[in-house]
């Protein structure tokens, strides 16, 4: 019996026999992830709102701030402790976290000031959580696999974007919107015994699936400033970096448009997360049916650069429709287009990137590119668009000033992607993963 949904998951994905039970388990981690990420995310976006937009600028740079004291902590940690035990340590932190918000909202203390510490709290979540899944994928499958396999692996993610709106719809009437975190907690945990189940997998896989060796007996090793050395030194990775300050620059202008525009739109706070979890909703209908069925032959076909420029493509239509039409309903299709292409196109191709670094970099490295550079330019571009919007500008104009900046975005993008060819040849010949630079 066992046969007949393997044959029916290579027919969708181009998977080998002996990574059949890892690629499953990678799906179901990153599927409850996500949807106790999205379970919360129309709450962050609301509580964005009722801590006032015209204080975005403050809640991304006192993000930034508290990335700035997290990561080299999470450096620590990676150091001293193996990727088995350092992983679902920092998923209990958060749940935590999460049942501590609980008890604050329930009991109605601050509800302002928690309402903009959730907010700055959930955006280091969402970073941390979704960086370490992905630096584990990158430990574990190779370049070539992760071209094959990371569209299928990130639907499991999309899926779970799907599911945590829908209950955030149906359950926030009955439940009350605080006891969702309940809910998004529960999910966290699943996600636990995925990465566990998933280290037993691991060693399990074919040793022509997986050249390397999967797991190491101790931890990396080395000081806790060591993410910030190695980004310095490469410049394949100072690349990465770029890229990813491109894309906040792009989504920061992005969602400041979306709360000004939904704010305009209604003052009752009911509808906002509404209005916010349907858009959520959308994007992962669209998202993981392109993910399933294209994204892994994209990849293959056309390569990573290509996958990478496409997101910056799609920024520029769309901020170029935004000059047109600044308007609720525009927004809200920009959002869906751009959120499918990132996650189920460019995301993967960015993570495929990371495959072909030495292992302190998958981990250190790109913990400091995913974390601090993409918060820190998330703080410098929320206080560019305050200052664009004090000079007068409407918000068509600053989508105008964005569109250059895209087409730059698109031409690194493709650079990254021959650079990675080339270490992935070099990787190739060499025999082994974990390379010299």
């Amino acid at each position: 019996m066992a046969a007949l949904p393997h044959r029916w998951l290579e027919r969708l994905v181009a998977v080998r026999p002996g990574e059949i039970s890892a690629l499953l388990w990678s799906f179901a981690y990153f599927f409850c992830l996500l949807a106790g990420y999205y379970i919360l995310r129309p709450l962050r976006d609301e509580m964005g709102i009722a801590g006032g937009v015209r204080n975005l600028q403050w809640l991304f740079t006192a993000t930034f701030i508290v990335m700035l004291g997290a990561v080299p902590l999470f450096g620590a940690v990676v150091a001293l402790l193996p990727r088995r035990r350092f992983i679902p340590l920092v998923y209990h932190f958060f749940v935590a976290n999460i049942v501590l918000f609980w008890l604050l909202l329930t009991f109605d203390v601050g509800k302002l000031a928690v309402a903009r510490v959730f907010f700055v709290w959930i955006s280091v979540f969402s970073l941390f959580t979704v960086s370490v899944f992905w630096s584990f994928m990158a430990d574990l499958f190779g370049s070539e696999q992760g071209k094959r396999l990371f569209g299928f692996i990130a639907a499991g993610g999309s899926a779970g974007a799907l599911l945590g709106p829908a209950l955030t719809v149906g359950l926030a009437a009955p439940l009350g919107p605080v006891n969702l975190l309940i809910v998004a907690a529960l999910f966290l945990e699943l996600a636990v015994l995925c990465a566990r189940q998933l280290e037993i997998a691991a060693t399990q896989l074919d040793v022509a699936a997986l050249p390397a060796s999967p797991l190491e007996p101790e931890g990396l090793g080395g000081r806790w400033l060591d993410g910030i050395l190695l980004l310095l030194r490469s410049p394949y990775l100072g690349g990465i970096a770029l890229w990813v300050a491109l894309l906040s620059l792009a989504g920061t202008f992005l969602y400041f448009q979306q709360a000004s525009i939904v704010a305009a739109a209604s003052d009752d706070p009911a509808v906002r997360v509404r209005i916010f979890a349907m858009i959520d909703l959308s994007i992962g209908i669209l998202t993981i049916a392109v993910q399933c069925l294209a994204t892994g032959r994209l990849l293959t076909r056309f390569g990573v650069g290509a996958a990478a420029a496409f997101l910056p493509c799609v920024f520029g239509l769309g901020f170029l429709a935004l000059v047109v039409s600044p308007t609720l309903i525009v927004v809200i299709v920009f959002q869906a287009i751009q959120r499918t292409a990132n996650f189920a196109i460019s995301n993967p191709a960015r993570e495929v990137l990371f495959t072909v670094v030495e292992r302190a970099e998958k981990y250190k490295a790109k913990n400091v590119i995913d974390i601090v550079v993409f918060r820190g330019a998330d703080a410098f571009n929320g206080w560019l668009f305050a200052a664009l919007r004090a000079t007068g500008l409407e918000l068509g104009a600053i989508s105008l000033v964005t569109l250059p900046l895209a087409l730059a975005w698109a031409v690194l993008a493709i650079a990254l992607g021959r650079a990675h060819e080339r270490r992935a040849r070099q990787q190739n010949f060499l025999g082994h993963r974990d390379f010299p630079q």
